[in-house]
């Protein structure tokens, strides 16, 4: 399946921004089952400079300047990715000496008793961790509310634990925690879903989102990606941007600005199906 993506973002800004730096992770990277054919990016007002390059984790990174005086910046990335049939697995068996460090917590993906015990429902001695992964991801789904609006990429785990609702991004921290609690490797997954309309509509522009799932590497079987806010294991409508421990290892878009007042932000993406490969 070929798909194409379209994600634009806009800053407003309240007075005049003389200089900002900002870092893009919104390329889709190559995988196991998805190559990535194009990207073409386009930022207004023209950068002053643009560079290119991978992160530590492999993922493709877009570094801009603008050093002029602007009120407002758009950014616009569209991306061709090709998605294979094949198993829903990244199987890199060379990596076991890596995934060390997607073991330890990181300040979004902090564990307490109550997350552990959470955990322990679902792995238990003797179980396969395959099979304890698919359990914690149905309890997810199962026990916590979709809520846009309800946290902040900032918002402790214990609060979503306590409140049992988030979004995406909430459920991959609080899943990887559970894993990250028991001693496995876990790893926040960046990237898109398609939304299907319902049948005899036509799909709305824009109505696509940025998504987030976890990833668990499995012994033998290596990395295995798992979504806990649609309980499916991630496959052709599954589009990833990249990973890293968590969602600042792989946060879409983040900068600095140097300004007196506040800014508006504006984000849509469209996710289309283009052909069979």
């Amino acid at each position: 399946m070929k798909y194409s993506i379209t994600h634009n973002t806009t800053y407003a800004y309240l007075e005049p921004v003389s200089v900002c730096h900002n870092v893009l992770r919104l390329a889709p990277r190559n995988t196991e089952r998805q190559f990535c054919k194009e990207v073409v990016v386009r930022i207004e007002p023209q950068p002053d400079t643009l560079k290119e390059y991978e992160d530590f984790f492999g993922n493709k990174v877009i570094y801009f300047s603008i050093e002029k005086e602007h009120a407002q910046l758009t950014v616009n990335v569209y991306s061709v990715v090709e998605k294979m049939d094949g198993n829903v697995r990244e199987v890199n068996l060379n990596e076991a000496q890596e995934v060390r460090q997607f073991v330890f917590e990181t300040p979004m993906t902090a564990w307490n008793e109550e997350i552990l015990a959470y955990a322990q429902v679902s792995f238990q001695p003797g179980r396969p961790v395959f099979d304890a992964a698919m359990d914690l991801m149905r309890r997810i789904y199962t026990d916590f509310r979709f809520t846009p609006g309800f946290t902040t990429i900032s918002t402790p785990l214990a609060v979503v634990m306590r409140e049992r609702k988030g979004v995406c991004q909430d459920f991959a921290h609080l899943a990887i925690a559970c894993v990250r609690s028991v001693g496995l490797p876990a790893r926040y997954v960046s990237g898109y879903i398609e939304t299907l309309s319902p049948e005899g509509m036509e799909k709305l522009i824009g109505v696509d989102a940025s998504h987030a799932w976890f990833s668990v590497y499995i012994p033998q079987m290596g990395w295995v990606d798992f979504d806990p806010t649609n309980n499916v294991l991630p496959r052709d409508q599954h589009i990833t941007i990249g990973w890293g421990r968590d969602y600042a290892d792989i946060a879409p878009m983040k900068g600095i600005i140097l300004s007196s007042g506040s800014h508006g932000l504006t984000v849509s993406v469209d996710v289309r199906r283009s052909g069979m490969v």
